[in-house]
């Protein structure tokens, strides 16, 4: 049977598999802030539903201005987008008729954008036990790409690659004439000091995309934007639907980036999260990938069977039956608030406990 090919909306899932819902339903497959939304966004609240009579501003501000403001470029070298799911469609576009190079595991929407949109794609599967980047092998294959899409961090491992790693791609690719994607969805997490973002005047043939969903629990309203040159960024606004960002989003989005203290409250209680949980997994004999974000990815010894048996228990793990190299082995945890994180390791330890022997 087919899973769905994304975390949240267990209701769904559960009905797809025929299965009773539990009174209690914990989600862990989703993975946006354990903390919830920003208390400034909660307390102006009343004041943004003021712009519902109206219409959006068509350019996305002034959340465009904010995020271009908060990266220190100019507003014209960003383009507002509603979430990064609709601006992966939109560079997708772009590569119509053309080759991707995809490394995987890594997030699923990449190859089905471009794949809807006639392009090729080149897949380059790899191990996430092995935490080495196949640099060579990528520098290889890009020699006959169009196009590089990185994830980094890594959706659903959470590994972030080195800025070395990245400046040493981009360079590459401006010699093979092959461009970048670099999807930084999660980069707030691990920290602003390892972004391509400063850098990309150096590589006009790369474009950064970022989501603000994930760390200020916004996936309610979509919104994300992508940055790259001016060239670039006006070609793709060509794509992209009049008014597609709405006007309670980019207020809500312009409130977000000044919310120093709430990102690094998060960082820090994620931090301390995942590094609890791995330390549970890896005592439980799983092996467990080294995130940097709010969620990290593990093999138990034994799959089989665990990912329904939570489901019975109310517990939604994030399958991996799409995610090639991980191919329903591995599950994905999203960090939560403590008292359900406890409950997800009591449940674990019982199916740890009870499958050990075997």
């Amino acid at each position: 049977m087919q899973l769905p090919e994304h975390g949240a909306n267990p209701l769904r899932l559960y009905d797809r598999l025929g299965m009773g819902v539990p009174d209690r339903v914990l989600d862990f497959s989703e993975n946006v802030n354990p903390l919830g939304v920003p208390e400034g966004v909660r307390q102006s609240w009343p004041q943004l539903l003021s712009a519902l009579p109206h219409y959006p501003d068509p350019a996305g501000e002034p959340f465009r201005s904010a995020a271009a403001d908060y990266h220190g470029v100019p507003a014209e070298r960003v383009l507002a987008g509603n979430g990064a799911a609709e601006l992966f469609s939109v560079i997708a576009e772009r590569y119509r008729g053309r080759t991707a190079l995809l490394i995987h595991p890594t997030f699923s929407e990449y190859k089905a954008t471009l794949l809807s949109k006639g392009a090729s794609c080149t897949d380059l599967v790899t191990d996430p036990a092995i935490p080495d980047f196949p640099e060579d092998q990528v520098m290889e294959k890009m020699e006959e790409s169009d196009v590089l899409y990185l994830c980094n961090p890594n959706n659903p491992t959470g590994v972030r690659l080195s800025a070395e790693t990245v400046r040493r791609l981009a360079e590459h690719g401006l010699r093979t004439g092959c461009e970048l994607v670099i999807d930084e969805a999660f980069m707030d997490f691990a920290g602003e000091e390892h972004s391509v973002i400063p850098h990309l005047e150096e590589f006009p043939h790369a474009v950064v995309v970022r989501s603000m969903t994930k760390m200020y629990g916004i996936a309610g309203i979509r919104l994300g934007y992508m940055i790259g040159s001016e060239e670039r960024i006006a070609s793709h606004r060509k794509a992209v639907p009049h008014w597609n960002v709405n006007g309670i989003a980019a207020r809500i989005g312009k409130l977000c980036f000044v919310e120093e203290a709430f990102r690094r409250q998060t960082v820090r209680y994620c931090k301390e999260e995942r590094r609890q949980l791995a330390g549970f997994l890896e005592t439980a004999g799983c092996t467990v990938t080294d995130s940097e974000t709010n969620y990290i990815s593990f093999r138990p010894e034994r799959s089989a069977g665990l990912y329904r048996e939570m489901l019975r228990q109310g517990i939604v793990l994030r399958h991996t039956e799409n995610f090639l190299g991980m191919d329903g082995a591995w599950f994905r945890v999203g960090i939560k608030e403590p008292e359900k994180m406890k409950v997800l390791k009591e449940a674990l330890a019982g199916w740890f406990g009870e499958h050990s022997s075997l």
